[in-house]
């Protein structure tokens, strides 16, 4: 090889590494394949209706097919520890409650997966409140009545949630203690589950995420009695506020969010953020979220990360304090 030749030689590598290098960066952004979103619950509840709203638009924002599929079980746990134990290539994404994800350190000693370890937070999606209700057939049309007949009825309600240890079980505990109610508690496998149990009467108390249940208290299927937070429903102005009546845990909530796998690269988390946020800031998507009763809220990797580590901290407090345990 002659020296000029092997000069090109030499330049030709040279710019092939530099190509690569500047190449890199943008490969750890690029979709190639169909991105799979799990829902570690049921069809119908808050998590299912904002992953099938957000997924057609999301792939007409990275150019591949969203696939949405449900895994539900354990709180949402069997869903996220597939998540965690997915390839870190941004590919597979969790949509969950990420108040009951950030319960679970707490609650469930023998976790299959750390939470803050092996998912790795993209954004959050939205707030939605809890929405209070009960079936029609319950003689109460208020917090005050409804505290009265089951003080008077010990052990005849029994409240719904979307599963032991979700956040909705844990503030009907802490209800329950601080008020002196005698209620059973039934999980389901998910917030969908545990409202169509109420509606058809097998449970009879509920406390979910407005988002799936405010149509069934609109058309008349659930009677409601308040909603959680401080500020009232635009739909159902007539319901109080959770601090109005006086309840022991007055923000709570379902708080959406999505999580990627350990391993994805920082430049791919910051592309899922920038592509779910763009979602969420077109009107007709965040218009259908508020009239289903929620608040869009996003933020970036870090704060998501940051409201992680505090939530986790404080139901750890709340599970102490209670002295409530899953094992």
């Amino acid at each position: 090889m002659g020296h000029h030749t092997r000069r090109l030689v030499v330049a030709a590598l040279a710019a092939g590494a530099l190509g690569f290098a500047l190449a890199g960066p943008a490969d750890a952004q690029n979709f190639t394949k169909p991105v799979t979103i799990i829902v570690p619950y049921a069809p119908g509840g808050t998590s299912d209706i904002l992953a099938r709203l957000i997924g057609p638009k999301l792939s007409e924002g990275i150019g591949q097919p969203v696939i949405v599929e449900n895994k539900p079980s354990a709180s949402g746990n069997i869903g996220a520890d597939f998540v965690a134990k997915a390839a870190g290539d941004g590919h597979t994404l969790l949509i969950t409650d990420v108040g009951t994800l950030a319960t679970q350190p707490s609650l469930v000693k023998k976790l299959s997966f750390d939470v803050q370890k092996d998912l790795v937070p993209v954004t959050m999606v939205m707030f939605s409140p809890y929405l209070f209700a009960v079936h029609p057939s319950v003689p109460a049309s208020s917090w005050a009545e409804l505290l009265a007949y089951a003080k008077a009825n010990p052990g005849k309600l029994n409240i719904a949630n979307s599963g032991v240890g979700s956040i909705q079980h844990l503030t009907a505990i802490v209800v329950q203690k601080k008020r002196g109610i005698d209620w059973t508690h039934v999980p389901y496998r998910g917030g969908a589950a545990a409202i169509r149990a109420v509606v058809a009467n097998e449970s009879n108390v509920i406390m979910n995420g407005a988002l799936p249940t405010t149509p069934f208290v609109k058309q008349g299927q659930l009677k409601g009695l308040a909603v959680s937070g401080e500020k009232r429903l635009a739909q159902l102005p007539d319901l109080p506020t959770f601090k109005e009546i006086d309840m022991p845990i007055v923000e709570t909530g379902s708080w959406q969010g999505f999580l990627a796998s350990k391993g994805t690269p920082p430049p791919m988390v910051a592309r899922l953020n920038a592509e779910l946020r763009k979602v969420l800031a077109i009107q007709e998507i965040s218009a259908k979220i508020v009239e289903l009763g929620g608040d869009v809220r996003t933020n970036t990797p870090d704060e998501f990360t940051a409201w992680m580590t505090k939530a986790i901290a404080e139901w750890g407090e709340v599970a102490k304090a209670e002295n409530i345990s899953l094992d």
